[in-house]
């Protein structure tokens, strides 16, 4: 019989692999840590409140014998650890069974309406803010302690401080048929919509972008400056490259890195500030569902919609802990 010796570079492609894919499983196991740390304190949060789902459905007027017989119809007369573990089995299927409220209908299907419109104003707004924030930041860089430079500061200090709650009514106002008369005051129906549908979630995709922008500006600014500072950019720059070559090719790139990891937590901010604007603006998305949810303590509802924004926001982090080491050989270097 002959025996496989594997060869010195079959080794080293296997020791490259697992020092990728380690760090990428432990940051699955930690997320899947966070999401199961989510539902647990959004469950207990709710079980500790006063009142229920029963008790709100049966009204105020309600006799305690009624909302007794409503809590054992709709299962809340049992212990809640083990109401619990049924969800997180129902939740690992995407199962998340009826609202208790209204029509009862499954909740699947309504996150599935709600999802798309969520995403789409989460996927304008990040882009709209990585691509402004990124310009401006670079801009600013390189007009340190110039002009440009103050202003582009003073404008990411407002984003940042400015409320969405304050912000999206002055924005809705001066759009207005009262001022401007260019966009709709709130969001329409697809079957009713007489313009492109991204006129429709223009402001609320303004409003979320600003503070993301701002914060991405800020930390792009910084680390374009520390990348200028480098002995590689003055290598370059006695080398007689061009400036646009300089901050393109050679700056860009290593002052991304940070950037990167800011925008999985931006998106985080996306899906949670969300929740004010699209009740605000009546966007019938995850996060106007669940402040619904809440009012009219609908806990399974309450518990999807916790469930789903968590994922995706690990997600999304995932991805960028993905996609960081691809584009920056050092800090895949490093995990190797």
């Amino acid at each position: 019989m002959t025996e496989t010796v594997s060869s010195p570079s079959d080794s080293a492609g296997r020791a490259k692999f697992w020092s990728f894919a380690r760090p990428v499983l432990l940051r699955i196991l930690y997320g899947l840590v966070s999401l199961l740390f989510i539902s647990f304190i959004t469950f207990v949060a709710d079980e500790i409140a006063p009142g229920d789902a029963a008790t709100i459905r049966a009204g105020e007027k309600a006799t305690p014998a009624t909302v007794q017989r409503l809590r054992e119809e709709m299962g809340l007369n049992r212990p809640w650890p083990i109401r619990y573990v049924e969800f997180l089995g129902n939740a690992s299927r995407l199962e998340f069974g009826n609202s208790t409220q209204g029509t009862e209908q499954p909740i699947k299907d309504t996150l599935a309406k709600a999802l798309p419109v969520t995403m789409s104003i989460a996927a304008f707004s990040i882009a709209l803010a990585t691509f402004f924030g990124i310009l401006f930041g670079m801009t600013a860089a390189i007009r340190e302690n110039k002009g440009a430079d103050r202003a582009i500061l003073s404008f990411s200090t407002l984003g940042v401080t400015i409320p969405n709650y304050v912000l999206l009514p002055i924005l809705v106002l001066l759009f207005s048929p009262l001022y401007l008369d260019m966009l709709p005051t709130s969001y329409e129906p697809p079957d009713r919509q007489v313009a492109s549908g991204i006129l429709y979630i223009l402001i609320p995709v303004v409003v979320l972008s600003l503070r993301p922008m701002a914060t991405l500006t800020r930390l792009m600014r910084a680390s374009m400056i520390e990348t200028l500072k480098q002995e590689f950019v003055r290598l370059a720059v006695a080398k007689g490259v061009s400036p646009r070559r300089l901050y393109w090719t050679h700056c860009f790139r290593n002052a991304l890195i940070p950037v990167l990891t800011a925008i999985g937590t931006s998106f985080g901010y996306l899906l949670t500030g969300s929740f004010v604007v699209e009740s605000a603006y009546l966007v019938p998305g995850i996060g106007k569902t669940a402040i619904e949810a809440i009012t009219q303590r609908d806990t399974p509802m309450i518990l999807a919609s916790t469930f789903v924004t968590g994922l995706l926001f690990i997600v999304v982090n995932l991805a960028v802990d993905i996609l960081i080491p691809i584009i920056d050989p050092r800090v895949r270097e490093s995990q190797v």
